[in-house]
């Protein structure tokens, strides 16, 4: 093997860990932000986790966060919570932010 073999092989573990990562963290940030919903729309007990089934569910319709985001805020907006969809985005955005550290953190 070359050094050059090597550290292409090393690259090629460093993405798959990043990846990694970043959709352990992706999925953490949207069971908060399911949770954080179902604190707002007032629900309790076993309905707040099958409301952050549905909102982890949702992420895997299409790529990018616009589903979670879409979910989120229109169940909001139906239970009558006055949010805007840059308060919904915002908080995707602080929960992502906090999930990165805790996955990379080993919490």
């Amino acid at each position: 093997m070359t050094t050059f073999d090597d550290r292409e092989r090393g690259f090629e573990k460093k993405f798959a860990l990043d990846q990694e990562q970043e959709f352990k963290a992706a999925v953490r940030r949207n069971r908060a932000l399911a949770q954080w919903a179902a604190g707002l729309m007032g629900l309790e007990g076993p309905h707040v986790e099958e409301y952050t089934r549905a909102v982890v569910k949702s992420d895997f319709e299409a790529p990018g966060d616009d589903d979670v985001l879409r979910k989120v805020f229109e169940d909001l907006k139906g239970a009558g919570v006055q949010v805007s969809e840059g308060e919904v985005r915002r908080r995707m955005d602080e929960l992502l932010a906090q999930a990165r550290e805790e996955v990379r953190g080993g919490a």
